[in-house]
C-alpha cells in the first residue's frame, strides 16, 4: 500500500554498537527489532551496509533494514538497500526519533524537511528526494539548556523505560498500518 512498489523498505535509524543501544536516538532500531520479531526473522549483514530481514507485514512483502553506519551517514546504506531491492523512495519508510514530539507520540508523514535530524538529511541527500515516508517517535525536548545532540545520545529515563516496550509495540503497529492501509488511514488511527 505504501508507494508504487510491491515491496516496502522499512528503515530504522540508530547508531551501531552496544554503547548506543538504549539511547533515544536509537528508537528506530528498537522499533525494527519489534518488527523483526513479528516477521520471525533475524537481522543479517547485507552488502548495502545494513542489517536486513525479509518477510511479510500486514500481508505485504517488506525488507527491514538497520544501517550499520552511524546515524549521520545513514543515507548511503538506505540508498544502497533501495537500489539493491529496486524500491522507489515512495516505498521507503524511515522510523526515527523526533525531538519536537512528546515522549512516545507517534506521527506519520510523507516527505517534508529534516528538522535538524542529520540521519534524515543524509537519507534525503542519498535518495535525491524528500518524498519518502517517515514514522516519527517522540523523544521530547531536552531539559533546560541541554544540547539536543547530547540529549538524544542519552538513554531513556527510568520512567520512560517503564512504558517503552508498550510504546515501541504501538509504533510497530503504526508501521504495519501504514504498509497495510496507506498513509491517510494510518494517520487517522495513530494521530
Amino acid at each position: 500500500m505504501v508507494g508504487e512498489s510491491d515491496l516496502t523498505l522499512v528503515v530504522g535509524l540508530g547508531n551501531p554498537g552496544p554503547r548506543y543501544e538504549g539511547n533515544r536516538h536509537n528508537v528506530g532500531f528498537l522499533v525494527l527489532d519489534e518488527l523483526a520479531a513479528r516477521v520471525g526473522g533475524r537481522f543479517k549483514a547485507h552488502k548495502a551496509g545494513a542489517e536486513v530481514v525479509e518477510g511479510r507485514l500486514g500481508g505485504h512483502r517488506v525488507v527491514l533494514a538497520k544501517p550499520r553506519s552511524f546515524m549521520n551517514l545513514s543515507g548511503g546504506p538506505v540508498a544502497g538497500a533501495a537500489k539493491f531491492y529496486k524500491v522507489p523512495p515512495a516505498s521507503v519508510v524511515v522510523v526515527h526519533d523526533e525531538l519536537d514530539l512528546p515522549f512516545a507520540t507517534v506521527r506519520l508523514k510523507l516527505g517534508g524537511g529534516d528538522n535538524g535530524h542529520n540521519g534524515l538529511r543524509s537519507i534525503t541527500k542519498s535518495l535525491g528526494t524528500k518524498d519518502y515516508h517517515r514514522v516519527r517517535f517522540g523523544v521530547d525536548r531536552p531539559p533546560g539548556r541541554m544540547d539536543p545532540a547530547d540529549y538524544v545520545l542519552r538513554d531513556f529515563s527510568p520512567a520512560e523505560r517503564k512504558e517503552l516496550a508498550f510504546e515501541l509495540d504501538r509504533a510497530a503497529d503504526a508501521v504495519e498500518a501504514l504498509i497495510a492501509h496507506g498513509l491517510e488511514a494510518a494517520q487517522n488511527s495513530f494521530h
